[in-house]
């Protein structure tokens, strides 16, 4: 394992976790503002907006895979079996039962998807796959010309 490789890819896919960060938190915020629901269905559409945005930059500029996509999107939507579940209870619970600020609720459960998913990504959904699309290998389209 490259030391430098690795600490880049993480700068990278930290860089677009926080676009999918500032998706997430402008679109609850947006939805908080305006609709009057509760914690969770806003949660839940700003969270989906920001996972798909994620996939598709770190699959291709953060891990460089060019694995099977849908089988990809599957692993991800595992991990994201697991943790929306728990996010959205526990969210739910600090904001609604609790009185937690639902910003507040949204970023610590912004921080920890960030670390848990890196990991997740890096190892199981990308892990036997990275550094295998063209980008990686050097290759473009522009590089004939």
């Amino acid at each position: 394992m490259n030391k430098r490789k690795e600490i880049t890819r993480g700068v990278k896919f930290v860089l677009f976790s926080i676009s999918a960060g500032v998706i997430e938190f402008a679109s609850f915020a947006l939805l908080d503002a305006f609709v009057p629901w509760t914690y969770w269905p806003k949660y839940l559409i700003a969270l989906t907006l920001s996972v798909l945005w994620n996939f598709t930059l770190n699959r291709r500029f953060t891990f460089r895979s060019a694995g099977n996509v849908p089988i990809a999107m599957l692993k991800v939507a595992l991990f994201y079996a697991v943790f929306t579940p728990v996010s959205t209870i526990l969210g739910n619970y600090l904001a609604e039962t609790c009185g937690w600020n639902d910003l507040l609720v949204t970023i610590l459960n912004m921080a920890f998807n960030l670390v848990t998913e890196y990991l997740y990504d890096r190892f199981f959904v990308f892990g036997k796959t990275i550094d295998t699309n063209k980008k990686a290998s050097g290759h473009n389209k522009n590089s004939a010309r």
